[in-house]
């Protein structure tokens, strides 16, 4: 099978031929079909963060695909079923957070195409009870953004507790915001989407942003503010600066919701003010089974779109030099079924 190889951190990717993995107990191989490139696959890539992957690694958790072959023990999914493979590949089920209902904060938990080889590939492996079957009528290319990019946004918005007529404000109309203003719509809130390029601009207002922010020309707090100031803000830009606009446009008691990972990323927080207005600074980590399945539910009743464009695998690299360049309107998807 072909994938593409982290073969040292910050080196452009390998595409190599490596045998058929074969599925453990409790796993299953997967036939990829689609496989979504996240900024993610791009830390990964880097070596960004403190945490760091080790080489050599298959990137990707937006896979999507057939399952082929079942591990010893695997009763529930079957094979030719699609099924999603997100960034949670496997979670212990018993510590205290899988058991609340957090399964996303277990500390034993193995992530896709970061401690354990993802979709970037004609064929991959998951844990089959963290394979997300996807619902007929959505198609492999569809899936594999709201495998991530979908889930991780919506969890942020529960996580935000948004309600109908508040004021969103989403800063990063990309792979995630592009997702992240249909949610909130969805949920009945009013939407202030910000990003830097025009094209993401249109992008923002052609899916219904009630307001739109160019952060290269206007002061983004200055202008929620204006408008009463966001309940509640989702900083999905990998821009520390943006995280920083987005908490001076919060309304007193307003949630800033960090989802964007920037390399060593930091962002001052004025004390008094939070303390005074009483507003909030939460993390959000992507989104639980549950969450992914209600995502599925709602793409597969037509109230979401997925902006994606296609490519090859052969492609990663010039995609990834595409995504930092900011030349991507939303989501780059590897198909690797028309490959096939």
């Amino acid at each position: 099978m072909k994938a593409a190889v982290v073969r040292a951190l910050g080196e452009p990717l390998v595409i190599e031929e490596r045998p058929d993995p074969e599925p453990g107990p409790g796993q299953v191989r997967i036939r990829v079909e689609a496989s979504g490139l996240c900024h993610t696959d791009i830390h990964a890539a880097h070596g960004d963060w403190p945490v760091r992957p080790s080489p050599p690694f298959v990137p990707g958790h937006e896979g999507v695909g057939l399952v082929e072959e079942l591990g010893e023990g695997v009763t529930h999914l079957a094979v030719g079923q699609r099924v999603a493979v997100p960034w949670l590949g496997w979670a212990c089920g018993r510590c205290e957070h899988c058991l609340s209902g957090w399964e996303t904060l277990c500390e034993q938990q193995i992530n896709t195409g970061y401690d354990c080889d993802g979709g970037h590939a004609e064929k991959m492996l998951a844990w089959a009870d963290f394979a997300q079957p996807v619902p007929q009528g959505i198609t492999a290319l569809d899936a594999a953004p709201l495998t991530c990019a979908g889930v991780t946004t919506y969890k942020a918005l529960k996580v935000a507790g948004v309600r109908p007529a508040q004021l969103v404000a989403i800063s990063g109309v990309g792979g995630l915001g592009h997702l992240a203003l249909q949610y909130a719509r969805i949920a009945g809130a009013r939407v202030a989407a910000i990003d830097v390029t025009d094209e993401k601009l249109r992008l923002a207002a052609e899916l219904g942003a009630d307001l739109v922010i160019d952060a290269r020309k206007e002061d983004v707090g200055e202008v929620l503010k204006r408008h009463g100031g966001a309940h509640a803000a989702l900083a999905l830009a990998v821009n520390e600066a943006a995280f920083s606009a987005l908490n001076s446009g919060l309304r007193r008691g307003g949630k800033l919701v960090m989802v964007a990972l920037p390399a060593h990323g930091t962002m001052p927080v004025p004390i008094f003010d939070t303390v005074l207005n009483g507003t909030s600074v939460i993390g959000s980590i992507v989104g639980t089974r549950q969450d992914l399945a209600e995502v599925f539910q709602l793409h597969a009743a037509g109230r979401t779109r997925v902006i994606r464009e296609t490519r090859p695998l052969a492609s990663v690299n010039e995609s990834i030099e595409d995504v930092l360049g900011g030349r991507v309107r939303a989501r780059i998807v590897f198909d690797l079924a028309t490959e096939g």
